[in-house]
């Protein structure tokens, strides 16, 4: 692969803890100025159909030599989608893809992380350069493995004071003014709204109208805001296993309530821990796919103090995606993209494995 160029065309895979689908996002970025920018050229999402919702959401209880037939075969699918994106993409000379597979495990305090669909059959078949398997080393190194994103906001977002995603997770990393860029989990978000909305044989909340019908449920609340995790001092992450081990079975306690009263509930209990961490004052970015709850969003705005910035759809959806691609730009320039003082690692590191077509 050439470096020499200033521009880099790199193409941004995530799939998120939520199941929504793939995420795929083709961009420029360029270096000029002693800063990185960015320019979206296509994004897209290609929604996961039954058979992969099923067998995603079933994965971590999957014996090891299933979860390897699994691997194998997510990975041949990720081949197909994004060799799709890129035949629709043919205008573009793409240097690179960045991937993060799909999380099936995720518990750094055991040393444990997995996300599939992380094989080098991907270059092979591609016939690309690919980065992927962001978040082993890190947890190696003695880290969380999460959260990635902030290594690439650090760059891109420089000009905010922090930024929230709201995805299967709400996660935030404060930038500006900062000796040394922090960021953590902060709670569980869309997967627990979207577990609720199951319950109505929906996927998910739109725009969060149902959980707006609801009313507040006190004492679910008080149970909520109690939980230990919020007492932690980062570095500190969340996984689909906190949910199963916590949440639910606060939520199991009060199942006599109507489905709306237990999203309003949640959305208050989210919105309050949010609002804690916000700054006092200047520019927040927010974006993922609950960024699109309306009512989540209100609940924000209320109880903060700070300049809650909403961007384009396209940043909104695919931010992650393009950050991604960026991660593993950073890696194959041996640029650290993993901090220290994000994970809990011993050192600032450049991390993703490299799988060159040769």
């Amino acid at each position: 692969m050439d470096l020499k160029p200033k521009s880099f065309f790199v193409v941004g895979v995530m799939s998120g803890t939520s199941l929504d689908g793939l995420d795929l996002a083709l961009v420029e970025f360029n270096f000029n100025q002693n800063k990185w920018n960015y320019r979206f050229i296509s994004a897209v999402t290609k929604p996961y159909d039954s058979f992969w919702v099923e067998q995603l959401s079933k994965a971590r209880f999957l014996s090891a030599k299933a979860l390897a037939s699994l691997d194998n075969e997510y990975t041949n699918y990720l081949v197909n989608q994004i060799q799709t994106f890129i035949d629709q993409n043919t205008g573009s000379d793409i240097d690179l893809i960045g991937s993060h597979g799909h999380t099936v495990h995720h518990q750094p305090d055991k040393g444990i992380t997995v996300q599939i669909g992380n094989q080098s059959k991907l270059s092979i078949e591609l016939g690309k350069t690919v980065v992927c398997d962001f978040r082993v080393q890190d947890v190696v190194l003695g880290g969380q493995g999460a959260p990635l994103v902030p290594g690439g906001e650090y760059y891109l977002f420089a000009d905010y004071d922090a930024c929230i995603n709201l995805g299967g997770f709400a996660n935030i990393s404060l930038i500006k003014n900062q000796l040394k860029p922090l960021a953590f989990d902060i709670a569980a978000a869309n997967l627990v709204f979207n577990k609720l909305s199951n319950r109505l044989d929906l996927a998910y909340d739109s725009g969060g109208k149902i959980a707006s019908k609801g009313s507040l449920v006190p004492k679910l609340l008080d149970e909520l805001n109690a939980l230990d995790y919020y007492k932690q001092t980062s570095p500190k992450s969340l996984g689909v296993e906190w949910i199963s081990q916590y949440i639910e079975p606060i939520f199991n306690k009060f199942n006599q309530e109507s489905i709306s009263d237990l999203m309003h509930t949640y959305s208050i209990h989210l919105a309050g821990q949010i609002s804690k961490v916000l700054p006092t004052s200047g520019k927040v970015l927010f974006s993922g796919g609950g960024t699109h709850n309306d009512f989540l969003l209100q609940q924000i705005k209320k109880n903060s103090t700070a300049e809650i910035c909403i961007p384009s759809s396209v940043l909104i959806d695919y931010k992650e995606a393009m950050i991604f691609g960026f991660l593993g730009l950073l890696r194959v320039l041996g640029v650290n993209n993993c901090f220290s003082s994000v994970t809990g690692s011993t050192h600032n590191h450049s991390s993703g494995v490299i799988f060159e077509n040769k």
